[in-house]
């Protein structure tokens, strides 16, 4: 019997979980240069948007992923707003290594913190008297391929040793 549950034990230690801990903003400011003059003008945006993320390793088994939102819209070239959001989370990461635990980090978790920056994003917008911006959707998974795929060629090839 203490065997089995010995065993139970072992096989759980090296089942791989992920899990939530908290999603909060770390950050966010708001700026309206062109206030009030761009209100008299068409509201018609070009919406710049760059996006960063960063993660700090808390623990062993605490990491912290930090999306950076940054957007800025102008209106007939003129600056209407700037939006800044740093929208963070803390995950438990067990028994998730290499690359598998690069792309938990680097696409899975900045997945689930967009909506919540979009949404930040859209309430200072409103709150600033601007329409909601409604960002698009971004595709985590190919900017973290991408990312990788950029990593790999950045590496220098291995050139065999001459004597």
């Amino acid at each position: 019997m203490a065997e089995q549950e010995a065993n139970a034990q072992n096989e759980n230690q090296a089942t791989p979980h992920f899990s939530v801990q908290r999603l909060y903003l770390k950050d966010a400011s708001y700026e309206a240069p062109g206030s009030p003059a761009i209100f008299t003008k068409d509201w018609t945006p070009e919406v710049n948007l760059d996006l960063n993320t960063k993660t700090n390793k808390i623990n062993d088994n605490h990491f912290e992923v930090i999306l950076s939102l940054t957007v800025i819209a102008k209106c007939e070239g003129e600056p209407a707003f700037l939006v800044e959001v740093q929208q963070a989370g803390l995950f438990k990461v067990e028994n998730i290594e290499g690359p598998q635990l690069q792309h938990t980090l680097g696409a899975f978790c900045p997945t689930i913190l967009f909506p919540y920056a979009r949404e930040v994003v859209d309430n200072m917008a409103n709150k600033g008297s601007f329409p909601s911006l409604m960002l698009a959707p971004v595709n985590f998974e190919a900017l973290f391929a991408e990312q990788m795929k950029q990593q790999q060629q950045k590496q220098p090839e291995a050139t065999p040793e001459t004597h």
